[in-house]
């Protein structure tokens, strides 16, 4: 991966790539005003552009970059603050003060919402294997400002760590998270996900093992909790009680501890 700078950069916006791409122990080099898209087929690699606002990784195999945003979150926040309900606060049953590991963090939307509802005397922690979707979503999460102070908090207070949910499993104490979540890659893509394709091509495809399973088994307090296709067959291959939606093209399947 190359970082760069948006198309005028001043000498701050120059040292925060340069920072940015040593952290990400990634080639720094100077945008000398060409347009991304010629950037990407001089160096066949995939470009992390630093701007002022906000962070854009603009992928070899996709037109538009990806970038942090609070995505449906925002809406979703506002439809609770409303008292209505949200299908995945009924699913993991979250309440004020709780400890939830979001296995597979993404971009987010979940975590931010169980950020809300868990508020500050609870905990969120986001799993991304990602290195460069982990960064620009941590450094998201801190900076971006959306005028609705619950959401703006509630994103500043999760913790994102780059590992593989398994291996971070692994080292967690019995019974230390209350919910544990997983929304893997489903095994059927959705017609009309457009607003995904950019983060497929840095998402982990892996198959979701039985020990990530049995590991957070042991990890939750309450409850596991698996987001995925409403065809998928890892929901009776893992055991998960499926919380059927009518007409939804994905469910939530659950295992109380």
């Amino acid at each position: 991966m190359i970082v760069t700078t948006s198309g005028r950069p001043d000498t701050h916006l120059i040292q925060t790539a340069m920072e940015i791409a040593s952290e990400l122990s990634a080639q720094f080099l100077k945008r000398n005003k060409q347009a991304v898209s010629d950037f990407k087929k001089t160096h066949q690699e995939n470009i992390l552009v630093v701007g002022k606002n906000r962070l854009e990784l603009h992928l070899l195999d996709q037109e538009n970059p990806l970038f942090f945003h609070p995505n449906s979150a925002m809406f979703r926040i506002k439809r609770l603050l409303r008292g209505e309900k949200d299908p995945f606060c009924e699913a993991c049953n979250l309440q004020k003060g709780d400890f939830f590991l979001d296995c597979t963090l993404g971009l987010a939307s979940d975590s931010i919402i169980a950020s809300y509802i868990v508020g500050d005397k609870g905990f969120v922690k986001g799993i991304e294997e990602s290195k460069s979707l982990a960064y620009i979503v941590k450094k998201g999460l801190k900076q971006w400002q959306t005028g609705l102070d619950v959401l703006d908090q509630a994103m500043k207070r999760i913790n994102v760590s780059i590992s593989d949910h398994l291996s971070y499993l692994r080292q967690c104490p019995d019974r230390s998270y209350d919910v544990i979540y997983f929304d893997p890659m489903f095994e059927e893509t959705i017609e009309g996900s457009i607003g995904i394709l950019p983060l497929k091509s840095v998402a982990n495809f892996s198959a979701l093992h039985k020990e990530a399973i049995m590991e957070a088994k042991r990890v939750a307090r309450r409850r596991v909790v698996l987001k995925d296709h409403w065809r998928s067959s890892r929901f009776q291959e893992f055991g998960f009680t499926v919380h059927i939606r009518k007409s939804a093209k994905f469910h939530y399947g659950v295992i109380e501890i």
